[in-house]
């Protein structure tokens, strides 16, 4: 999901140095949304794989 992330990071900036601003926001928004989501994803297995088995 990281990589998605920086995909949409790299789309979005090669699209802003070309002038497509459309193509630039959309990128960035997904982008975004995907490192957020990472980001929950992430906390909530390193909460849940920190308790003890027994």
């Amino acid at each position: 999901m990281l990589f998605w992330s920086l995909t949409f990071l790299a789309l979005a900036m090669i699209a802003g140095v070309l002038g497509v601003a459309g193509i630039a926001g959309a990128g960035a928004s997904a982008a975004k949304f995907m490192f957020l989501l990472f980001l929950v994803l992430f906390l909530a297995s390193f909460l849940v794989g920190r308790r003890p088995l027994s």
